[in-house]
């Protein structure tokens, strides 16, 4: 029943009763999640944009490093080395940091609770205009798959393949699986240590993001 409940809330995402796409609060686990999918991932005519297949890919590749820093920490790694906190719960790793922290912008106040920088809000209410305008296309599909993923993550889980779940090797260097890092796709950009960037031809770049994979330790 759970698994039913977790792949409709995926499906529907959040439509009012107008037929209005919606988003849960930012005050919740479930829209705070989604802000972060949407503010991660390129939408039409921004930078990064490639198409909305690689959007999508781009927001679930997102919630899985935010999931695998906490559930597939690999062995001999420690998951304040990968996550910069330790903790089971996947706001503590999204805000881990501060507002500069491991998710730009996503941060605890001084209260404790959930905020984002004004810049993240303002985006996503001109995406919801823009979604909420005519015929449902693009924008809409885009925002009501971050908010069915966000909603979906709180009764079972993530809802889709980790692409990188599988790597082993990148050319010489013995790599853990997964990915436990995202960055800008800009050379200068680069997050260090026994990060190791998976290339294009294995699927790295996604949404305008480069993703990293760990160096395994002997």
């Amino acid at each position: 029943m759970r698994l039913l409940l977790g792949c409709i809330l995926l499906l529907v995402g959040c439509m009012s009763a107008q037929g209005a796409v919606t988003l849960m609060p930012a005050e919740t686990d479930a829209g705070y999640i989604a802000r972060l999918l949407l503010n991660e991932a390129p939408f039409p005519g921004e930078r990064g944009w490639v198409s909305e297949e690689d959007s999508k890919a781009a927001m679930l590749q997102v919630l899985w490093v935010c999931h695998g820093r906490i559930h597939h920490v690999p062995l001999g790694y420690r998951q304040e080395q990968v996550a910069a906190v330790r903790s089971k719960e996947i706001i503590d790793v999204i805000t881990a940091g501060g507002e500069k922290g491991q998710c730009d912008g996503f941060y605890r106040d001084a209260d404790g609770k959930m905020r984002a920088v004004a810049r993240v809000h303002k985006r996503v209410a001109y995406l919801l205009n823009i979604a909420n305008r005519g015929t449902p296309g693009k924008f809409a599909r885009l925002m009501l798959y971050a908010q069915g993923l966000a909603n979906a993550y709180g009764i079972d889980g993530i809802h889709g393949v980790d692409r990188f779940v599988g790597l082993t090797r990148i050319q010489r260097v013995l790599v853990t699986g997964r990915a436990y890092s995202w960055m800008t796709n800009m050379d200068c950009y680069q997050p260090g240590g026994n990060f190791v960037i998976i290339p294009d031809a294995l699927g790295g770049a996604l949404g305008g993001n480069r993703f990293f994979t760990l160096r395994r330790l002997k």
